[in-house]
């Protein structure tokens, strides 16, 4: 009795929010006739598995190119009023974002790059998308927040219809499913093909970024970046001194449980290089 009535209670609670983000997300955001501004989410309310398998067929939404994709709608803050057009691109992904911590701590940090977290589970791209329109309500005056967007989508197949060549100045891949079983090491987020296509839409220069706490996906990651001709290793001194290191070391919530349970935490980032001179 007591599981029925908390999945009613959640299912309202989730039907509420979605008649509020169809409403509101594409808009600036009236004020609340109570409180003036949007509560943050309840978590408890957007239960997902913890895994999506990446492979299936999970109806997705996607432009058949860069040029197709309207990006007014996630960054109505950034639009130029005498234009109608937007002022900036996305430079800053966040792959498999989670419930969007990472986003959240990223936008003050860098206030005029516009940031996307690409998430591929349902309810969990809903709770970042309601948390985002809560944040920029809360924070009006300021117009904070505005950076910062979410779409639900596949990196590992749609990559390339949402981005640019050279489009993209940082790339995070925080605490990804590690896929342990053998079988489905394909299904990882870091492979020799898929870095093809990080260094397509990644600039010269750009950085990827890698965490977790897995050892062997780590090494997983480490031994593809470096085998493969686009991208060079940072040492330890430059992780040191980036700010985006310190930042998502602990702003997602994987990170902050792994810190809970004092775990290890593995980093390796990755500068793209120039293409190579081809000789004929």
């Amino acid at each position: 009795m007591g599981s029925n009535c908390n999945a009613t209670q959640r299912k309202q609670y989730r039907d509420e929010r979605d008649s509020k983000r169809s409403a509101l997300k594409h808009v600036q955001f009236p004020e609340n006739e109570k409180t003036g501004q949007f509560d943050l989410p309840k978590k408890k309310f957007y239960r997902q598995r913890a895994h999506s398998n990446p492979f299936s067929d999970h109806k997705l939404e996607y432009p058949s190119c860069p040029n197709d994709m309207d990006w007014k709608k996630l960054y109505p803050g950034f639009i130029d009023p005498e234009t109608n057009e937007l002022t900036s691109k996305v430079t800053i992904a966040d792959i498999g974002c989670g419930f969007g911590g990472l986003l959240i701590d990223l936008s003050p940090e860098f206030p005029q790059n516009l940031i996307l977290g690409m998430e591929i589970r349902v309810q969990v791209t809903n709770y970042v998308e309601d948390r985002i329109i809560a944040l920029r309500s809360q924070n009006k005056d300021t117009k904070a927040y505005q950076n910062i967007s979410v779409l639900r989508g596949n990196a590992m197949k749609f990559l390339p219809n949402f981005f640019e060549k050279s489009q993209l100045e940082k790339i995070f891949f925080c605490f990804p499913d590690p896929h342990f079983k053998q079988r489905k090491h394909k299904a990882r987020i870091v492979t020799n093909t898929l870095l093809s296509e990080y260094a397509y839409v990644l600039k010269e220069g750009g950085i990827v970024y890698t965490i977790t706490d897995v050892l062997d996906l780590h090494e997983w990651m480490v031994k593809h970046l470096e085998e493969h001709p686009l991208f060079e290793r940072l040492d330890k001194e430059w992780e040191s001194q980036d700010k985006c290191v310190q930042i998502m070391t602990n702003a997602t919530e994987e990170g902050q449980k792994v810190e809970r349970k004092k775990g290890a935490k593995y980093i390796a980032c990755y500068r793209r290089v120039s293409n190579p001179v081809i000789i004929v």
